[in-house]
Formats: structure tokens, C-alpha cells, sequence
């Protein structure tokens, strides 16, 4: 069924409030892809906090028109598949990349994680990028670890004299 003008505007306000709050951007293209497979690649974003998205190119350009995904919407052409992640940028690209893995209609076009536009060879190393949970943990990781050292040294030397002295 086609929208009449006012649809189209809603369906244009709807996409850019999701592109203004989004992180990071994949578009795939989804020809081939059976409504099963369609059901379960929403299912798998939604479980990742992950927002998808399917709207006639033409109004997905006028969304992300003065956004900093502008660019790229030069990358949309046939159907496609839109996928905004939030403060987790990989997410949205960690979601198409193990989609894709199983099912080969899914093709990704580009990405964007804020300024420019990627292709998609670089999909792999955004899906590879860490959680917050997992960057801070690592982050506090790397600030213990030299601190035990040092207690385990001090340890050490404490235990050499010890055994010197008896």
C-alpha cells in the first residue's frame, strides 16, 4: 500500500528521531532474505538493544539529511535494511556480521560509526569493537595490574630478606 504524503512525512520524522539518538549505522541489503529469516534477524536486534529498520530509500536520504550520517546515503540503492545501534556502536554491526554468517542473502553495503561512511569490509572490525562493560573492565585491568606487581615484588623482597636473615 502506497503512503500518502503525510505517512511518508511521519515515517521520515520516525527514522530521523532513531538517527538522531543512534551511535553507529549498518545498511544492508536484504534481497533473497525469506520473512522467516527477516522475523529472525529483527529478533537477534532487538535481544542486542539494536534498532532495524526497513523504508524506501527515498525517505531514509531525507532522514539522514543534516545528520552526521549524511553520507551515507549515497550507498542507498535496491532494498535495503537499516540497523542503528545506540551508545554501543558495534552492536549493530556485530548483529549483521552474525546474520550474514548463516544466511548469505544478507549483504552489508556500508557502516558508519559517526563521521563518514565505511564499506563493508570494514564490518568485522567494528563488530569487534568491546562493549562499555568490557572497555572499562579492561581499562581497570591495565590501572590494577601495575599496582599488583609492585605488592607482589615488595612480597618477594620481603620474603628474600627474611630468609636471608634466618
Amino acid at each position: 500500500m502506497a503512503l500518502n504524503i503525510e505517512g511518508k512525512k511521519l515515517v521520515v520524522e520516525e527514522v530521523s528521531a532513531v538517527v538522531a539518538e543512534a551511535g553507529s549505522m549498518v545498511v544492508a541489503e536484504y534481497r533473497g532474505l525469506t520473512v522467516e529469516q527477516m522475523t529472525q534477524l529483527r529478533a537477534n536486534a532487538r535481544a542486542a538493544n539494536v534498532q532495524v529498520r526497513v523504508v524506501k530509500n527515498t525517505l531514509a536520504r531525507r532522514a539522514v539529511a543534516g545528520t552526521k550520517f549524511e553520507d551515507m546515503a549515497g550507498t542507498f540503492s535496491g532494498p535495503l535494511v537499516f540497523a542503528f545501534s545506540g551508545e554501543e556502536l558495534g552492536n549493530a554491526a556485530r548483529v549483521f556480521k552474525d546474520f550474514a554468517k548463516g544466511n548469505d542473502a544478507l549483504v552489508v553495503k556500508s557502516l558508519s560509526i559517526g563521521d563518514g561512511v565505511m564499506d563493508a569490509s570494514h564490518l568485522a572490525t567494528i563488530a569487534a569493537l568491546p562493549t562499555y562493560d568490557e572497555a572499562v573492565s579492561k581499562l581497570l585491568y591495565v590501572m590494577k595490574e601495575p599496582v599488583a606487581k609492585l605488592a607482589r615484588g615488595l612480597v618477594a623482597v620481603k620474603e628474600q630478606k627474611e630468609a636471608e636473615a634466618a
